[in-house]
């Protein structure tokens, strides 16, 4: 049985490895013209994508590559006097078993583990899908698959031929967030050094396993603002609008736009589809039920969905009428819980008010001083809260009696 996946990013290979070890047939077309090395940004996985990584044998490289970040100082606008937070004490209360690492790191790990049994196709991308799984591509070429899988992210170009247009799915949450790649001129290996704003927040910080540093902008605007996701140049005159005046090393990190070698930029925003199935096509990650960039734990959702889609594949022995219904109820309740996170997130990470930013710098504060296993002990609860992650359950797959009436070769 033949599948073929759009996106080689973090879901995409993170599906074909459970793919290919049920013994289905994977191609994975990759739009970029190489797997990308530019280092992205930094992405956690909680316990339960620690769970999956950990089956999959490559749990030694992802901690091997994580970031090492430990420490932030916080400064704010208009005070002279920082403030410390030491991010175990938060990581700790939000997940028991947690690593940070660069999502193109995590990236090229499940790229490694899968690249020889699986039909890598890069510097393609899909044009049209048919009813009978008849794919022509960007290329020219044609082929036919049993099944297309869209692990192409929060702009899946599977899910705007199959499901239609990006707005009708779409629930932008307040923010904007951008990642700059930057030199490295701080000495900040394992900190990030910030700067707090009303509405907007900067930060630079470097990992253990980089040359260069990464700069991090959030900010809040009242209404969305006008651009396309496509065009780089309008969106660092946004950034340059939204982040003048701030002052610390936010002037240095804005000179380095028109010279950095790697810049996201990005809404945030939610997907809200009925269903992420239709015919033969469905999608996993970000590009089925993104719940936000950098606030809704979007990594991990998207491996979790990757290995609960397979599983369900392999357990209706490919039947995918009965497999994409049972993955959408498999995953549901962690997608919503997500969103509600999602959105509460958004609302406290940058400060609105001069208020909001005094309260910030004292709840940093008070973590600081509070014993950490009075702050975990704490967080544990209401798995509705911090520790949604480490509430979900995993289904075995491999102790399923799968039906096996595909074939990897039909």
């Amino acid at each position: 049985m033949r599948i073929l996946i759009s996106g080689a990013s973090v879901a995409g290979p993170a599906l074909a490895y459970w793919l290919t070890r049920y013994g289905f047939a994977v191609t994975v077309v990759e739009r970029a013209p190489a797997l990308r090395k530019t280092g992205g940004h930094a992405v956690d996985l909680f316990r339960p994508a620690m769970s999956i990584v950990e089956k999959m044998g490559v749990l030694e490289q992802v901690v091997a590559k994580k970031t090492g970040i430990e420490w932030l100082t916080m400064h704010r606008e208009g005070e002279s006097r920082p403030v410390e937070l030491e991010l175990r004490r938060v990581m700790s209360a939000v997940s028991d078993r947690h690593v940070e690492i660069m999502r193109d790191d995590l990236s090229e790990i499940f790229y490694d583990a899968t690249r020889h049994d699986v039909d890598y196709v890069f510097g393609d991308s899909i044009a049209s899908i048919s009813e009978d799984g008849e794919v022509a591509f960007d290329s020219g070429r044609t082929d036919v698959f049993d099944l297309v899988i869209g692990a192409d992210g929060l702009h899946s170009n599977v899910r705007r031929l199959v499901f239609g247009p990006e707005s009708r799915f779409t629930t932008w949450i307040g923010a904007y967030l951008a990642v700059v790649s930057v030199p490295q001129h701080l000495g900040l290996e394992g900190r990030i050094e910030s700067v707090a704003g009303i509405g907007r927040m900067a930060g630079v910080g470097r990992t253990r396993h980089m040359d260069d540093a990464r700069a991090v902008f959030l900010f809040r605007t009242p209404e969305q603002l006008d651009y396309h996701y496509r065009d780089v140049p309008r969106q660092k005159e946004l950034l340059r609008e939204r982040f003048q005046g701030l002052g610390r090393q936010v002037p240095r990190l804005l000179e380095e736009l028109d010279r950095t070698p790697a810049f996201y930029f990005d809404s945030i925003t939610q997907l809200h589809l009925d269903s992420w199935s239709r015919g033969r096509v469905t999608l996993v990650g970000d590009a089925g039920y993104c719940p936000g960039p950098a606030v809704g734990g979007s990594t991990s959702l998207a491996v979790v969905g990757a290995y609960v889609l397979a599983g369900e594949l392999a357990a209706y022995g490919g039947d995918h009428t009965r497999a994409f219904p049972a993955y959408e109820a498999e995953i549901g309740d962690y997608v919503r819980r997500s969103r509600t996170f999602a959105v509460n997130a958004a609302k406290r990470i940058v400060p609105g008010t001069r208020f909001d930013l005094w309260a910030l710098a004292g709840l940093v504060r008070l973590i600081n001083h509070l014993p950490m296993a009075l702050t975990t002990a704490a967080s544990k609860i209401s798995s509705k809260g911090v520790r949604l992650h480490d509430s979900i359950a995993l289904k075995d797959y491999d102790s399923t009696p799968w039906p096996r009436s595909f074939s990897a070769s039909s």
